[in-house]
């Protein structure tokens, strides 16, 4: 850490320590928190209002949405209100002390999170009609970096690849593809999906997503 000059911090988001307006000393907070506690992030909020941030970029998830068995986009407002992503997505945009944009990723793949190995032997997969909304950790990244290179902030973005295959036609290529037998699949009974739509991300940031198709990944 110390010869790229970087500073770790551990920071306990349910207990913040008495340094964490050292840590908040930057211009841009990348908030990537798995917690869905609202009250946490609270206390988070009003020591982020104290500091210098003046732009926040919050990792979300595309799970802000119910099965609603059509194409989503973000500006349908088919949001759950009930959901605690959705609810601390609304909390940090009520904030006026900093702008903030807001990337709801798909469930994560590449590299150790290989979806082949996602459900163990003699686990159903339920549903397996669904389509999936997936997106590569390296497009992650890329989203993030343009947002913060073109500075797009007030703004939020469904970020999954482009196709959609259903559980049953990826989850069995994926588990050839290292060899595994495919899953064991529940029998289909009324399908009930959501397919997020990326046309945002790729028209407001003119991002091409460099896995854009999930048949075409292979895993190892």
């Amino acid at each position: 850490m110390a010869a790229i000059k970087v500073s770790p911090f551990v920071i306990n988001i349910g207990s913040l320590s008495s340094n964490i307006q050292t840590f908040l000393q930057a211009d841009i907070l990348i908030i990537n928190i798995p917690v869905k506690n609202r009250d946490y992030f609270e206390f988070l909020l009003k020591e982020i209002e104290k500091s210098k941030i003046k732009k926040v970029l919050y990792v979300s998830s595309t799970s802000v949405y119910g099965d609603e068995s059509c194409v989503i986009s973000e500006s349908d407002g088919l949001e759950l209100t009930e959901s605690p992503l959705y609810k601390i997505e609304t909390l940090l945009r009520e904030s006026k002390k900093f702008k903030i944009t807001v990337v709801r990723f798909g469930g994560l793949i590449g590299y150790k999170r290989n979806p082949g190995k996602f459900f163990s032997q003699g686990k159903l997969v339920q549903n397996p009609d669904a389509n999936v909304n997936l997106i590569h950790r390296d497009d992650c990244i890329g989203i993030i970096s343009q947002i913060i290179e073109q500075q797009v902030w007030g703004q939020e973005f469904n970020c999954c690849t482009d196709t959609h295959p259903t559980k049953k036609q990826f989850y069995t290529k994926v588990s050839n593809d290292i060899g595994f037998p495919a899953p064991n699949f529940a029998n289909p009974k009324e399908k009930v999906f959501k397919v997020i739509s990326n046309t945002k991300v790729k028209n407001v940031l003119n991002y091409e997503f460099l896995h854009k198709d999930l048949m075409d990944i292979t895993f190892t």
